[in-house]
This record gives C-alpha cells, sequence and structure tokens, in this order.
C-alpha cells in the first residue's frame, strides 16, 4: 500500500501526516528521513517514507506566492 500526504507537525518521536483525503495519521518518526520536517510532501515506499523534493517545493511555493499575495502594499 503507498501512502502519500504532508507532514503536519512532528511530536517529539511521531510525525503527524495529513493524507490525501485529508485526514492525519501518527507515524513513528524512524520511518522518515531525519531532514524531515513540516510541510514535506512523502510518500512511503518499502515501508519507509521519502520526501517528495519536487512535491515540497511546488507546495512551498504555491505558499509563498499566497503570502506575497495576502501582504501585497
Amino acid at each position: 500500500m503507498k501512502i502519500k500526504g504532508i507532514v503536519d507537525r512532528i511530536e517529539g518521536n511521531i510525525v503527524v501526516v495529513e493524507l490525501e483525503d485529508g485526514s492525519t495519521t501518527d507515524y513513528p518518526k524512524n520511518l522518515f528521513p531525519k531532514s524531515i520536517s513540516p510541510g514535506d510532501a512523502v510518500n512511503m515506499a518499502n515501508g519507509k517514507f521519502v520526501i517528495d523534493e519536487n512535491k515540497t517545493k511546488k507546495l512551498k511555493k504555491e505558499i509563498n506566492d499566497l503570502m506575497d499575495e495576502l501582504f501585497e502594499k
């Protein structure tokens, strides 16, 4: 089973992932790369999560664009 989502937050040794359906699920932090941070898009493959670098960059750009629009003078 493939799992895709976005890291919502990290609470100690737990990573909370928002899944594509909008629900959240907790996973042990040891299933993620050490560089994991909130906002990273992730996919599970072979029992471990990997960061989807392209999707993460796209999401961060969308957020920055929205922030720029919000704070335009």
